[in-house]
């Protein structure tokens, strides 16, 4: 019985090792690679630490004369990042300001995207008036990043002007002398 369970032993060991040597590899083989690419869409102002301006106007020294706005401000930055969804292709940045200032018209323009970003960058409208309802300053943004800081993204001109002009909504009836008014501007990047 012994030597009947030795080669029955053998046997099986003789067979395991057979099927071993048939299960060769081939020339080829593959394995998968699971891939998760997040939806992104940010937005900020740069330079972050002096983002918040300050805009005016002179007064006249001739009767008769309007008052006349200082120069205008371009050290602010527009900087975006984007990776869009299959079901938006394409994102907008809008606009607005939180309160109207009687008799003025505060404009604001998106230069070309500049700097060290990539993919497919938003495209500028032309000068806004801002308003407290939301306006597209820069469409057409997919899968995209301007760079981040200073001299990245989309270059922000704000300029302002006395009610009545040129393209202007506001009145120069409505103006009232004031020592600083504050106006919140909000920028957000959203799905078309």
């Amino acid at each position: 019985m012994k030597k009947s369970n030795l080669s029955l032993a053998a046997c099986l060991i003789t067979a395991a090792f057979s099927g071993s040597l048939q299960a060769q590899d081939s020339n080829t083989d593959n394995h998968t690679i699971t891939i998760s690419i997040p939806e992104v869409a940010l937005v900020d102002i740069e330079p972050a630490a002096t983002k918040n301006i300050t805009l005016g106007f002179t007064a006249p020294t001739e009767a008769g004369n309007p008052i006349t706005p200082t120069t205008s401000n371009n050290t602010l930055w527009l900087n975006y990042s984007s990776v869009k969804s299959v079901a938006d292709p394409t994102r907008n940045v809008s606009v607005k300001v939180n309160a109207l200032i009687p008799g003025i018209d505060i404009n604001v323009t998106a230069a070309a995207a500049t700097g060290s970003g990539g993919g497919t960058l938003g495209t500028p409208a032309a000068q806004l008036t801002l308003s407290a309802a939301d306006q597209t300053i820069i469409s057409g943004i997919g899968s995209a990043y301007t760079g981040n800081g200073a001299n990245n993204g989309h270059n922000l001109t704000y300029a302002l002007a006395a009610g009545s002009g040129p393209g202007g909504v506001a009145a120069y009836a409505d103006l009232e002398a004031t020592a600083s008014t504050v106006a919140t501007v909000t920028y957000t990047i959203s799905d078309n």
